[in-house]
């Protein structure tokens, strides 16, 4: 599954892992916000490596969170999926809107492979001062460049360099951001 090959979801020991990762999701969705210890402990388990300041809005969900590595102050607003099976490596300061959702899992074109329920993966790597608006989707595969900007809504089917405003369905560049806007 981590190598990007074709795998079987339903394995007994994929099908584990992804319970537990649920759990840790149900327990954290439910935990008050005043419980930021706890919610912290939660995080740490529930991600294969994260930085330190980690905010999540709740609901989140993930399939196996051991596959996600989140940098140093990532934040996720509410309603946040991140379909894990395949490595999602997130770097330091970035914000996610509401709604977004990071896919690695895919499945086959040809629908005789498909109709063998097995399925494939492709990981997912976001730079860092990453800002990804609300609703937007990342599909398996995609890489996006540090410092850039994902418009909300869009569908990023495709890499997107660094230092870019990229938007739409397909998500596509729309400008460079060579220089930094400053606000009073």
């Amino acid at each position: 599954m981590l190598a990007g090959e074709m795998y079987n979801a339903a394995d007994p020991e994929l099908t584990a892992a992804r319970g537990h990762a649920r759990d840790l999701c149900r327990r954290l969705n439910s935990l008050p916000h005043s419980e930021q210890i706890q919610r912290e402990r939660i995080i740490r388990e529930l991600f294969g490596h994260t930085g330190e300041e980690i905010w999540i809005e709740t609901p989140f969900y993930c399939d196996y969170g051991a596959n996600i590595t989140l940098g140093r102050k990532v934040f996720f607003n509410f309603n946040c999926v991140v379909l894990d099976p395949a490595p999602v490596t997130i770097g330091s300061n970035v914000m996610f809107g509401p709604a977004v959702q990071i896919y690695t899992a895919t499945h086959p074109i040809d629908p005789i492979a498909r109709g063998t329920w097995r399925e494939f993966a492709r990981p997912v790597a976001i730079g860092s001062d990453v800002w990804v608006g609300g609703g937007a989707i990342i599909n398996p595969g995609v890489s996006i460049g540090s410092r850039s900007v994902i418009g909300a809504g869009s569908v990023v089917t495709r890499d997107i360099p660094a230092d870019v405003f990229a938007a739409g369905n397909p998500c596509r560049v729309i400008r460079r951001l060579d220089k930094p806007e400053h606000f009073a």
